[in-house]
């Protein structure tokens, strides 16, 4: 893999350079949320049910059928509703240990030491849950992270219910401009690379000076041949 642009730190009086990956399928191999519902399954959280019900709406989600994001999240989270934030946020560490960890790419490791080396600021934006992302910070080459948030009650116990929306497709860019102006201040940043591996990854890729598509599904891969874009094998 090569990284032309790595070479070009930030100045001191310009805005702060962004590196900015996807998590599922883009620093990782395969997809954290799929991941929790077969775990969850197989450790009795979730109900069959529920399953059978989440296993549908990804049918649905394959094949690019307009999906509600955050009733998907809620089907999940059922397992979780009425649990104190921290016993939950430990559980969720947990299943990242065991069955994420694994699929982190060393190709991505490899690419965010690169750009942190460059001087650059190197951010996830996940759709995944926040936990599962915090997990992997702890392990890995990223200095920042937003992604998605569930609701906690007054009691501090999470509910069902998505804090604001799924960090998902627009919703990426949106995260990131409020994370990245909250941080570096409005007109402070700038996304110079970015690496996603979904077409729903689009609007954040084209945020970026030098986006990437790494391993792509076919409507991503059509559109970075039509712009020119590099494409990434990160399966190898």
């Amino acid at each position: 893999m090569s990284h032309s642009a790595h070479d070009a730190p930030s100045q001191p009086d310009s805005p702060v350079q962004l590196a900015v990956y996807d998590f599922d399928g883009t620093s990782i191999t395969g997809n954290s949320p799929v991941m929790l519902v077969r775990y969850l399954l197989r450790n009795r959280r979730l109900r069959l049910t529920a399953g059978l019900r989440i296993g549908l709406w990804a049918l649905r989600y394959k094949l690019r059928l307009p999906q509600n994001e955050s009733w998907v999240r809620s089907q999940v989270f059922k397992a979780f509703a009425g649990e104190p934030k921290a016993e939950v946020d430990a559980y969720l560490s947990h299943f990242y240990d065991e069955e994420v960890a694994s699929c982190f790419r060393e190709q991505a490791e490899q690419s965010m030491r690169a750009h942190t080396q460059a001087g650059r600021t190197v951010v996830v934006v996940s759709a995944s849950w926040e936990p599962i992302v915090k997990r992997a910070q702890q392990n890995h080459s990223f200095d920042l992270q937003t992604s998605t948030r569930m609701h906690v009650d007054a009691a501090g116990r999470y509910t069902r219910q998505v804090e604001g929306l799924p960090v998902e497709g627009a919703e990426k860019v949106a995260a990131l401009t409020r994370l990245a102006d909250k941080t570096f201040g409005p007109g402070g940043w700038v996304v110079t690379h970015a690496y996603g591996d979904h077409h729903s990854d689009l609007p954040l890729l084209r945020m970026a000076d030098h986006p990437y598509a790494v391993t792509p599904d076919n409507p991503l891969e059509r559109e970075a041949k039509r712009q020119g874009w590099p494409i990434l094998d990160w399966n190898s």
